[in-house]
């Protein structure tokens, strides 16, 4: 596979890359390139979440090493979102659910590094680094770069600042060519491209993924229960999702429906060679069939798609989608109750 090849496959379907031209030129260089993504594991895994991760098939195609980084400190530092002892068990749900996603997409996961970061983060010459780091930045500048991560509310706790120094120095222990995450990650990732070279480290390469507008019309969030579907949803519960979610007739903005076709149902259909069919008795017209997004945007804005059954066929879709998920998670009852007791 040439250089464009590459290119093209891990820089296809983002929000930015910073920078294309770096992006190019590591490949051209390295055959074996290193990328990684971080997830602190906090609330449930979603939908939002499988968008992220379905790109990993592309740096794998791309030829690189991808590690998957379970951040359990991040999710302690961030305002205690996970308790301390907790940790253990959310971060093994979360590998659960990524392997899952994996299974979903037609990914060997063995292909992937699982590394959990408690693992390597508390040893010494990386906090060493980390407290160099908070010796030259200032509270203003770590917050501003984690504030579309962190939860810093009107009486930040000092983990908070500290979440920012310690992810840009799991790019160097992780010897990361490329950092890759959604899009809310940049700010993190614009400090760690300034801070590693004034430490004498290679900068990263940084790929984001856009996010996923919520069902309910606003920013996805795990607090807001209808604003997202759990990877664990059942079909009955996708589908009361789905079909309570915002979908004005004819409109594009905010439509969370709109995003989940584009973003999740049709690739996965595609790369199944797939068509995605909408159902309809035959006095409405009979069923529709169609091969790429652009089609269905088209008929909804011009109001010849109704959203009802719209959303009657993303819902399909989307339970067809997760079952290998719900199907991992048939014997693991118990990790998902102790990951989170209060349900």
């Amino acid at each position: 596979m040439d250089t464009e090849e590459r290119f093209r496959l891990v820089s296809r379907n983002v929000e930015e890359i910073v920078t294309d031209d770096e992006l190019k030129e590591l490949l051209e260089k390295k055959k074996k390139p290193k990328a990684y993504i971080g997830d602190a594991p906090t609330g449930k895994m979603h939908t939002g979440h499988f968008i992220t991760h379905r790109k990993i098939a592309d740096f794998l195609r791309a030829g690189f090493d991808f590690t998957v980084l379970l951040a359990d400190l991040h999710a302690h530092l961030d305002d205690l979102k996970s308790p301390f002892e907790l940790l253990d068990a959310r971060s093994r749900y979360y590998e659960e659910c990524i392997k899952g996603m994996m299974d979903a997409t037609d990914v060997d996961w063995n292909n992937l590094n699982f590394v959990k970061g408690s693992d390597f983060e508390l040893e010494r010459e990386n906090m060493l680094a980390v407290l160099r780091m908070a010796a030259d930045t200032t509270l203003n500048r770590s917050k501003r770069a984690a504030a579309e991560v962190v939860r810093y509310g009107d009486n930040p706790k000092l983990g908070g600042f500290v979440y920012p120094l310690l992810q840009t120095q799991d790019v160097y222990a992780l010897d990361a060519d490329v950092a890759y995450g959604g899009i809310d990650q940049r700010g993190i990732y614009m400090l760690s491209r300034e801070v590693l070279p004034d430490m004498g480290y290679k900068k990263p390469i940084c790929v984001f993924a856009p996010l996923l507008t919520g069902l309910t019309g606003g920013k996805m969030s795990a607090s807001e229960k209808g604003s997202k579907i759990d990877l664990l949803d059942d079909p009955e519960t996708i589908k009361e999702k789905v079909m309570s979610a915002y979908c004005p007739e004819g409109e594009r903005k905010n439509n969370g429906i709109l995003e989940h076709l584009e973003m999740l149902v049709m690739p996965v259909l595609k790369s199944n060679d797939k068509e995605f069919v909408i159902q309809r008795p035959e006095k409405w017209g009979g069923d529709l069939l169609y091969e790429n997004y652009d089609e269905v945007e088209e008929d909804f804005l011009a109001n010849e798609l109704h959203p009802q059954d719209l959303k009657s066929a993303v819902a399909r879709e989307l339970a067809e989608i997760l079952t290998p998920i719900r199907e991992r998670f048939e014997d693991k009852e118990e990790l998902v109750q102790k990951a989170y007791p209060d349900g």
